[in-house]
């Protein structure tokens, strides 16, 4: 898949839904926009949204003659359902489909790339259920999902891959704080590709201020339970803003990142992250 036509589709697709929706929006024009904000930080929230989310990696180790870069695209969709009797449950889906670019390396080391490859990567599915509230201590259980859908092996690790997720919350005003906890362990795929154990921990800590803003950072820790001592932990630190907006009736969150990983593989890892974010905020269409 080319990156233009991938990028097109996602586009297509989130002014469908948002067009679609339009009818369902009344509310979401005159709700407050400080208080979408801080619901967004729920994976449990009961708002539909569309996130595009370009991460840009500048990557370092001792396997590399200098830093690399990669990048990556990422249309995530957060399609939440209330269940049960009186909806006293709060059902969340939450695909992933990357738009992938990676360095093509030399096999001689330090290895220098040779160029970029680009293309879709494995695409990943987190389900999570949970008590339906707002406000306070909030945890939701689920599984978690791996596909290789790459278009090529750099971009993907070929295995399908399953574990569970956990979430545990304190939705606070004005601090929010939390973890997402998802791991995977590869089942089935290519015999030739290494079976694959990842643990990713997304931490959230934000403040909101007056005006739809706030303050804070939302990296993810990863654990390749595969890889060798001192090339199993990526742990970043960062710091950024985001601001929440509204175009027409529809509410868009706006965020600007960076992460620096204060413990990265001594081979090859992330020493830097630079995160751009928008995200459209939808009615859900069940309602």
């Amino acid at each position: 898949m080319k990156p233009s036509v991938f990028l097109f589709s996602c586009v297509l697709l989130l002014l469908a839904v948002v067009t679609g929706a339009e009818e369902r929006v009344d509310s979401l024009a005159t709700a407050d926009l400080g208080e979408i904000d801080r619901k967004m930080n729920n994976p449990l929230t009961d708002i539909w949204s569309l996130t595009l989310q370009n991460n840009t990696s500048i990557n370092q180790g001792e396997a590399v003659d200098g830093s690399e870069t990669s990048n990556s695209l990422l249309f995530q969709p957060f399609l939440p359902f209330e269940i049960g009797a009186e909806d006293q449950v709060m059902l969340t889906l939450r695909p992933v489909f990357p738009l992938a670019t990676q360095p093509v390396f030399w096999a001689e080391e330090p290895r220098q790339s040779t160029g970029h490859e680009t293309g879709l990567g494995d695409i990943q599915l987190l389900t999570l259920a949970g008590p339906n509230k707002a406000d306070g201590l909030i945890w939701g259980l689920g599984a978690t999902f791996r596909f290789p859908t790459a278009t090529s092996s750099i971009l993907g690790q070929g295995k399908y891959q399953a574990g569970p997720a956990v979430m545990l919350f304190h939705m606070g005003n004005p601090w929010v704080a939390g973890v997402l906890a998802q791991h995977w362990s590869s089942f089935a795929g290519h015999d030739d590709r290494a079976d694959t154990r990842r643990t990713d921990i997304q931490y959230i800590i934000r403040r909101s201020f007056p005006g739809a803003m706030s303050l804070g950072m939302g990296p993810t820790v990863t654990i390749d339970w595969e890889a060798e001592s001192g090339n199993q932990v990526t742990l970043p630190v960062g710091l950024g803003v985001t601001k929440t907006v509204r175009w027409g009736k529809t509410p868009i969150k706006l965020r600007a990142e960076a992460h620096y990983s204060v413990v990265k593989p001594e081979d090859y890892g992330a020493a830097w992250n630079f995160r751009l974010q928008i995200t459209p905020v939808i009615a859900s269409p069940f309602r």
